[in-house]
């Protein structure tokens, strides 16, 4: 496991499954391209007595015939390729009764959304394999990954037949943090300042497969340039792909994220259909579910808890940035990030994404406040003004039982945040017309979140805690 950076609750708890006593069935999720079979093949050292990968958009012949050649590669005999799948999981457990069962037996199917293939038979053939003879033999770790999580969720998790209640383990897979993005670059002798990781991870995210391609000779502009406005760059296509290949009906689902990509602080479910056109009804629940379970989304809870007036947020990276920049900007000009440097719209953009990189480190801003102990939610917050009130939004705010209410601000620049005048009295309009709308009898604390900290100033004393960007690269407890 030596190549492995950070992933040390993912370890943990298959270590456990290691130790156990009984058959262990482990349900790994995750987008696409996050790490998931890189993380199995390097926790189990690629011993495995078994690994089948299924093949995207093969029938269920092809994906048999593959599954034939690789037990056959694995047993060196020569077994015909059987005429279904239940077939394919006898000569499979046939295969494993054969080995010593004092010893643990480790099999791993990658990709198996795409075995079930339609009319395959597939599902109802792995229950059975599983429910009469897999089930029962304490020895077997049988690993299921698959990018579509939606699928791994409805036919795992929400299984209503011979599945329910199976799994022994879920490991939902999460882009790096901050933390380990430093530490990933840093192994592949790639040392920028935090600065420039940062900005790196408001285009990327911490997404494994995305963060190897760059070039540890090439500055963070000369690398985006590379991998995304050269003409046939390393991504160019990869937006397609990923949803072609997660999702069926995807053009439904980029019609939502691209919806979603216009408005940075979310739309309620009744403000998606309207603007993708898409029906109101349950394909529209189904299609936002999968979103937020495979990670492109986030669901954005009101203050005090309220189901009515949750927003769905494009949370992924490297969604947002495709919107943003790449979908009209490929191949148009091969330095386009270089030539923007000072460009508004960027400096706008990494404004509004440095509150996402917020979001997603929302522990290491609590440890820095201390309150990691503290039983506390985080939601957002907004009143619509009009003619004779004010009104106001806050993207952030951590509720906490100790009776306070931090109000978070975050604000990305090149140097210390200086608190103008301006400023000043919007903040103390955001904190007047919160307590007034909301009638919150706790203490509010404004806490800013700045690259190198406030400028002293005479205004710069109304915040109550100050955090830097140092701060959200602190570890992430394990």
């Amino acid at each position: 496991m030596g190549n492995l950076i950070g992933r040390g609750k993912e370890i943990n708890r298959l270590n456990k499954v290691l130790n156990e006593k009984e058959a262990q069935l482990v349900i790994i999720y995750g987008r696409r391209r996050v790490g998931k079979t890189f993380l199995v093949n390097q926790f189990f050292e690629n011993k495995f007595d078994f690994k089948f990968t299924g093949a995207y958009d093969r029938s269920k012949q092809e994906q048999l015939k593959n599954f034939t050649l690789e037990l056959n590669h694995q047993t060196n005999q020569h077994n015909p390729v059987p005429k279904d799948w239940t077939d394919a999981f006898f000569m499979l457990r046939s295969y494993l009764e054969k080995k010593d069962p004092d010893e643990k037996q480790i099999v791993f199917f990658d990709e198996m959304p795409w075995m079930d293939t339609q009319l395959s038979g597939f599902l109802p053939a792995f229950e059975w394999f599983w429910n009469s003879w897999g089930n029962s033999r304490d020895n077997l770790i049988f690993v299921v990954c698959g990018s579509s999580t939606s699928w791994l969720v409805d036919n795992f998790d929400h299984n209503k037949g011979g599945l329910f209640n199976r799994s022994t383990c879920r490991i939902f897979l999460n882009p790096f943090n901050l933390y380990e993005t430093e530490k990933y670059l840093n192994s592949r002798d790639i040392y920028w300042s935090r600065y420039d990781i940062t900005v790196c991870y408001m285009i990327m995210g911490g997404i494994p497969y995305y963060l190897r391609l760059l070039d540890r000779e090439l500055s963070l502009n000369e690398n985006i340039d590379m991998i995304f406005f050269g003409k046939r760059a390393e991504l160019w296509d990869e937006f397609n792909q990923l949803f072609n290949t997660l999702f069926k009906n995807s053009e439904h689902y980029i019609h939502i994220v691209e919806a979603l990509s216009k408005i940075k602080s979310g739309l309620e479910r009744s403000e998606i259909a309207e603007a993708t056109k898409l029906p109101s009804n349950g394909d529209l629940t189904s299609m936002l579910s999968n979103l937020e379970q495979s990670g492109f989304i986030r669901i954005n809870a009101r203050f005090g808890n309220k189901s009515r007036g949750k927003t769905y947020q494009l949370a992924d990276y490297f969604t947002m940035f495709y919107f943003r920049f790449v979908r009209d900007n490929h191949g148009k000009d091969e330095h386009f990030w270089s030539n923007t440097t000072d460009n508004p719209t960027r400096n706008s953009w990494q404004g509004l994404t440095f509150e996402q990189v917020c979001k997603d480190h929302i522990s290491q801003i609590k440890k820095k406040l201390g309150i990691s102990g503290i039983l506390s939610t985080v939601s957002a917050w907004s009143k619509k003004g009009n003619n004779t009130e004010t009104g106001a939004q806050i993207d952030m705010l951590i509720d906490r039982r100790d009776h306070v209410i931090s109000l978070c601000e975050d604000k990305f620049s090149t140097q210390q945040y200086e608190i103008t005048k301006e400023y000043d009295g919007s903040l103390k309009n955001k904190v007047a017309v919160f307590r007034e709308s909301t009638g919150t009898k706790k203490t509010i604390q404004v806490v800013m979140v700045t690259t190198y900290g406030i400028k002293p100033n005479k205004y710069s004393n109304y915040v109550g805690r100050s955090i830097q960007l140092d701060d959200l690269f602190e570890k992430e407890d394990t």
